[in-house]
């Protein structure tokens, strides 16, 4: 790195852009791009601010460096990434570890030094023949308690894009930091093109996460998941900053469901990817905060959220004027939305589940495809991906909350925890209380794999807080931070788990895609003590009149006894099995595990064997009354 670094910068760029970047007075700032710089070996600088022709000019590039292709309808584009570069890539995401420490066995780590040796390596001379684009955005809404600054050099016009229209534009906050160190780095290179400017080196694809110095660094892949650095990959930052700092980071939506009397409770909700996140924020009637990830903090003793994000990065299987109304509507509309990895044909994209008839030839991610067509192991080429997406910005959407963007956020009545399920949990149930609530829900939740992650699908695995693939501290300790957020206030919120997916003995699902509507309702009125409940074993949940009411309120459908036994029956010996599995990891794998964890497991325990006893294995609903 060059001693004198304002020499350097006065070398490397041109007038304008030089200009625009030390109007930003900040020592740290200008060290992070000149090395950026040094090591990409980029052909030219883009400095862009929040100037508006600025952010046409990304724009413009996306399509004139042929990233992305524009549609038929006006203000929509496409990007295809590469046939091996559609998901976030687990195996090659990486937290850099110093000397010392160990963050245990789930996650993944490797060596500090190692790790930068290597993927400096692959970033050396990457952006050679492009432009690197120096973006500046803020996390949560500016100017506010939530508020952290970040910047992100890349060589991807297609990933400047898609954050201008995921986050807060925040060279302006740059301006009001001065000279601090307190924002986040990230240094994206997509590496060499093939001939459709996708990633050619996938093999040498890294994503590592820099705790220490609050950096991230990725490589040889375009996916948003790997690329954009303020969605999942500042969220580990962001946990290590709020397990310092006493609030909490969370991969959740943030969400206002309406009750009776224009009440509107604002919910949080965890779950992982495919598995109803979007669709639970976007539910008809409802309001929108976020659909994705979350910052929360105790003010005046209340706990509040906002949304890290002003955008959507969703996937758009079973995206239909049913299920989706709201989106369907902003995707079938003029207005700024990049597809990814859709079908494209006559300049129109299809994607599956759409609620139309498909073409059976047309261009998607794997180039020129016809239906039947497979890869090189057999496998079929979907005509559109299934981890295919949309990005936009949240506020055309018709059912934007009003208070999407307040600088102290929205206050919190309740947490959700779900994910796929396919034989034990009922569809919805509330915690006894917030321990029992973040514990037995959050801490111990499970979800079957989907097309979002790399990997084989259908598969249960381990998915605490729906946030294990982020969570960059020790296990142990975020369930302690989980749980001392909620001993800080004397009215937590109230803690539910919803499962959209359950089966029965034919594989079925049990409910409708619709049915969340529901649940939703159920929960706002749960909240304020507004519906009596039964106790079972694992939790509260509705009684029976109740669901008969909304579901005809709701959604002008009838809801039999025979629906409500089958969906509500509690699986004791499933339940069992569960909590046999979850015990074992972590008496096993996470050493600093609290013993509050475990007295509420033995509770459980002891309230399923005792109900087993009683009932059988299989206990009716209708039995707990």
């Amino acid at each position: 790195m060059p001693e004198n670094v304002e020499q350097y910068l006065v070398e490397k760029l041109d007038a304008a852009n030089l200009g625009k970047l030390m109007d930003l007075p900040n020592p740290k700032l200008h060290r992070f791009v000149a090395e950026a710089i040094e090591l990409g070996k980029p052909d030219d600088v883009f400095v862009v601010t929040d100037d508006p022709a600025d952010i046409e000019r990304i724009r413009q590039l996306t399509v004139e460096l042929g990233e992305e292709r524009p549609l038929k309808m006006e203000g929509h584009t496409v990007h295809f990434d590469g046939l091996d570069d559609q998901a976030r890539d687990k195996e090659n995401t990486k937290y850099l570890v110093p000397p010392g420490d160990d963050l245990g066995e789930h996650l993944n780590q490797t060596d500090r030094e190692a790790g930068l040796g290597e993927v400096k390596g692959f970033l050396d001379g990457a952006m050679t023949g492009k432009t690197l684009f120096v973006r500046f955005f803020c996390l949560g809404p500016t100017e506010s308690p939530f508020s952290i600054s970040g910047v992100q050099c890349t060589d991807s016009a297609y990933v400047s894009h898609s954050e201008d229209l995921l986050y807060r534009p925040g060279y302006e906050q740059f301006k009001r930091l001065g000279d601090s160190p307190d924002f986040f780095r990230v240094l994206h290179s997509a590496g060499e093109l093939d001939e459709r400017n996708n990633s050619k080196h996938v093999d040498k694809r890294r994503v590592y996460i820099d705790y220490e110095d609050e950096f991230v660094y990725s490589v040889n892949t375009q996916y948003a998941g790997n690329t954009v650095g303020f969605k999942k990959l500042s969220l580990r930052l962001a946990i290590r900053r709020a397990d310092r700092e006493g609030w909490l980071a969370e991969h959740m939506l943030v969400a206002g469901f309406h009750g009776p009397n224009d009440r509107v409770t604002y919910f949080t909700g965890a779950f992982p990817s495919a598995c109803g996140k979007t669709s639970t924020a976007m539910l008809p009637g409802e309001t929108i905060v976020g659909d994705d990830l979350a910052y929360l903090r105790i003010i005046d003793g209340v706990a509040r959220a906002a949304n890290v994000e002003r955008g959507i990065f969703g996937i758009i299987r079973d995206v239909n004027p049913d299920n989706d109304p709201v989106i369907y509507d902003c995707l079938t509309s003029p207005g700024e939305v990049i597809f990814s990895n859709v079908l494209v044909v006559d300049g129109k994209p299809y994607w599956m589940g759409m609620g139309s008839e498909l073409p059976e030839s047309g261009e998607n991610y794997a180039g020129q495809w016809h239906k039947g067509m497979t890869d090189e192991q057999g496998n079929e080429l979907t005509p559109s991906h299934q981890n295919a997406r949309y990005t936009l910005a949240m506020p055309p959407l018709s059912n934007l909350d009003p208070h999407w963007d307040d600088r102290e956020g929205v206050p919190v009545g309740g947490f959700i925890y779900g994910g796929r399920d396919s034989d034990t949990a009922v569809p919805v149930k509330m915690a006894f209380d917030w321990t029992h609530g973040i514990c037995l829900m959050g801490a111990a939740l499970e979800s079957e794999t989907t097309a979002a992650t790399l990997g084989k699908q259908g598969v249960r695995k381990f998915q605490p807080m729906s946030n294990l693939d982020f969570v960059s501290i020790p296990l142990g300790r975020y369930l302690e931070n989980n749980l001392a957020f909620g001993e800080r206030l004397a009215d937590p919120p109230k803690v539910f788990a919803t499962n959209y997916f359950l089966k029965n003995e034919a594989g079925e699902y049990l409910n409708d895609m619709s049915d969340k509507r529901v649940w939703a309702k159920w929960m706002e009125l749960a909240v304020h003590g507004d519906v009596e409940m039964l106790s079972a074993p694992t939790g509260r949940i509705p009684r029976y009149e109740d669901l008969k009411r909304l579901f005809a309120e709701v959604l002008d459908k009838a809801y039999t006894e025979d629906e409500y036994v089958e969906q509500f029956t509690i699986r004791i010996p499933e339940n069992l099995a569960k909590l046999d599995r979850i015990e074992t990891i972590y008496r096993e794998q996470i050493a600093d595990a609290p013993d509050i964890f475990f007295r509420v497991l033995k509770d459980q325990r002891k309230r399923l064997l005792g109900a087993q006893t009683k009932h059988g294995d299989c206990i009716s609903p209708f039995d707990l009354a």
